[in-house]
């Protein structure tokens, strides 16, 4: 199937690793041009070579912090200045620390809320113009199965993912009439370093073991293993193609049926 991204310019945030990553590359892969960013230069550095010598596509590094708002607005500035153009941005942030509501403080909901919430209403703020310009575009937020069902010692997580689905529906609507379809992404259990992170400090909290840990999350989802990182990437990308093209407001769970809900 020709998903029609050949030529297209995306911007990928959070694309050092994991996730991020393997979107990246599954849109090189169909011939977009990609810009990955992140805060941390080497891992940054590594995940562009990766790309390119896989692909062979064109690829923009630029080590950005999410969190301000200048950083984006440089991030999608020199995207397009270098592109051309900006059509497909997929916004991808790390989650945040586990923890219970009591063992949160006032600083933890600030850091997180700019981390989770403000990185997204900055990166929409900052590229919906280029793609007004055009009359087409896609954005696909990233969140995760907490958005939709919380999950034990995430409050942090489970409380503000789920606003990202509320701002993902209202830029639907609003942007529509400009075809620029927004849509999110809730990935369930997968194999990166974040669920390691996870196990870790879910492990210190109980004193059980993170192999453990991590072989009774897998066997609570209906197929009884935890994604790749390239299992959630291939939804993303058919989000962002062509083929996807009435397609807009939904929240996408891959989660290999982990979540109980029906909607």
């Amino acid at each position: 199937m020709n998903l029609g991204l050949k030529g297209r310019a995306a911007i990928v945030t959070g694309s050092s690793r994991g996730i991020g990553k393997a979107i990246a590359r599954e849109l090189a892969e169909e011939g977009a041009k990609v810009t990955v960013c992140a805060r941390n230069e080497d891992s940054l550095k590594e995940a562009e070579r990766e790309i390119e010598a896989a692909t062979g596509a064109d690829v923009l590094r630029i080590r950005a912090d999410l969190n301000r708002a200048e950083d984006v607005r440089l991030l999608i500035a020199e995207t397009y200045k270098t592109f051309g153009r900006v059509d497909i941005l997929v916004n991808n942030t790390g989650g945040p620390p586990p923890a219970l509501f009591l063992a949160t403080s006032e600083e933890d909901w600030r850091r997180t809320f700019a981390q989770l919430f403000m990185s997204v209403v900055f990166a929409c703020r900052e590229v919906a113009p280029y793609m007004k310009k055009e009359r087409w575009g896609r954005i696909i937020n990233m969140t995760s199965m907490a958005a939709k069902q919380p999950v034990e010692n995430l409050v942090l997580s489970n409380a503000l993912r789920s606003g990202i689905l509320g701002l993902t529906k209202t830029l639907s609507d609003e942007f529509a009439r400009d075809n620029i379809l927004v849509n999110s992404v809730c990935p369930g259990y997968t194999l990166t370093e974040r669920v390691q992170e996870l196990a870790g400090a879910e492990s210190q909290r109980t004193g059980r073991c993170v192999d453990e840990i991590v072989q009774d999350w897998a066997k609570a989802i209906p197929l009884r293993r935890m994604a790749q990182p390239k299992e959630i990437a291939n939804l993303v990308v058919f989000l962002a193609s062509e083929r996807a093209s009435f397609i807009t407001g939904v929240a996408f769970q891959v989660d290999g049926g982990w979540i109980r809900g029906i909607i």
